[in-house]
């Protein structure tokens, strides 16, 4: 197999894959995909398991990634939504998609897993 040069460009595009492969932000963008803005608490109740800490870094970090947008609402008390940008809508058709996969072969992957399991 040949060696892949480490370029700027796909090093910048691994970090960029290992940030939305990630399993906390398959789940959240999955879940601002079909939820639309959300907030904080309305996000950490629907995506089940995930602490208040994991929550803040994986939405800060998508925000930085410019998936996710955070407004905030000048109220009493604050209020802030967030949601997807165009580019995280882009990306969360796509999780969509990968869900409704796993989805479809949750019972292909299991039996598969039996049948390796048993060959052990």
């Amino acid at each position: 197999m040949a060696k892949v040069l480490q370029t700027p460009a796909n090093c910048l595009a691994r970090e960029l894959l290992d940030r939305v492969g990630d399993k906390w932000s398959v789940y959240v963008l999955y879940t601002l995909g079909a939820a639309g803005a959300v907030r904080f608490n309305g996000l950490r109740s629907r995506v089940n398991g995930i602490s208040q800490r994991m929550l803040t870094v994986t939405l800060r970090g998508l925000e930085r990634d410019g998936l996710v947008v955070r407004t905030a609402f000048p109220e009493v008390p604050p209020r802030v939504e967030y949601s997807l940008t165009p580019l995280g809508a882009t990306l969360s058709r796509l999780v969509c998609d990968l869900v409704t996969w796993a989805d479809a072969h949750v019972k292909d992957v299991d039996a598969a897993r039996v049948a390796y399991d048993a060959r052990k």
